[in-house]
């Protein structure tokens, strides 16, 4: 199969698997994926995954990436934060949460983190459309938060959550607290709750 049909055949799908491009075609030559990464006709996003470079600049795409690249997954911890505009800061790795085991890697679209949950945990996320109509798993702003905080033992003190610098608007007026509580419980891990208190009589909730 040369380029042109391969593309043709590949494109819709803007994120690719080598298992889906063998069920295309059975006899494909890899090889040809590694000429094509060569020439810049295709990114490499990671072992077995590749998409092509016209989606290399386009909104949210890096994002819908990470779901794709390693299952389940959801965007969450200082990734959605910043998506949300919780957090003033871009985060220059797209940090998501994966009952799979703890992993990273980098490609030319970015860095890509996974930290690992509990089974029980992998709730509290939205699917949002994307313009094309494909659909990107991100936390709610409420379990992004609590995923933060639970992953991250570190955030326990004033100071620590001060350094967060998180929007005080958004935490006053715009955070659901009754979810966030419900959320809460559901971890049933009382250092998270203590580190929850501490949040709270930091920024005044």
């Amino acid at each position: 199969m040369n380029y042109i049909l391969f593309k043709n055949k590949m494109f819709d799908l803007i994120c690719f698997s080598i298992d889906q491009v063998y069920a295309l075609d059975p006899g494909f030559d890899r090889n040809n994926l590694s000429r094509w990464i060569s020439k810049r006709l295709l990114i490499r996003l990671r072992q077995g995954w590749f998409t092509f470079p016209e989606f290399r600049s386009k909104p949210d795409y890096a994002l819908y990436f990470a779901n794709r690249m390693y299952r389940p997954s959801y965007i969450s911890l200082h990734s959605a934060l910043s998506f949300y505009g919780i957090i003033p800061e871009a985060v220059v790795q797209i940090t998501s949460v994966t009952t799979l085991k703890t992993t990273s890697f980098s490609n030319s679209i970015g860095e890509y983190s996974y930290n690992t949950i509990k089974k029980e945990l992998m709730f509290g996320y939205d699917v949002k459309s994307m313009p094309d109509g494909r659909a990107l798993q991100i936390a709610l702003p409420e379990k992004a938060l609590l995923d933060l905080l639970y992953i991250f033992p570190e955030y326990r003190s004033a100071k620590d959550m001060e350094e967060l610098r998180l929007d005080e608007d958004f935490l006053h007026d715009q955070m659901n607290m009754d979810l966030f509580h419900e959320f809460l419980l559901h971890f049933r891990n009382k250092s998270l709750e203590k580190r929850v208190r501490k949040l709270y009589s930091t920024y005044g909730l």
